[in-house]
């Protein structure tokens, strides 16, 4: 995979993960949350992988169903884009 894709897939998830805990935090202290829809778009960005992993370690969002729902949605749609991207020749290992 080249260097920016990497990156680019690093940074998506770890992005990602950072909001997932900010949200978290957030909706402990009764503040402004994060929109769901904009989680899931980080989600389709390339971030699936650190919203898993926020959903997991912050155990956020993990009785909302249409919204677990809509993440795996998201995963497998974002995760298809990447395989669809490799075997037409968009990115390479």
């Amino acid at each position: 995979m080249e260097p920016f894709w990497l990156w680019a897939l690093l940074g998506a998830n770890g992005l990602t993960f950072v909001v997932w805990g900010w949200d978290k935090w957030r909706a402990s202290r009764g503040g402004r949350r994060v929109p769901e829809a904009s989680l899931l778009f980080l989600a389709l960005c390339g971030g699936f992988v650190g919203a898993w992993i926020g959903v997991r370690v912050f155990r956020h969002k993990t009785r909302k169903q249409p919204f677990r729902l809509y993440l795996m949605l998201v995963t497998l749609l974002s995760a298809g884009l990447g395989v669809f991207l490799f075997l037409r020749g968009g990115f390479e290992l």
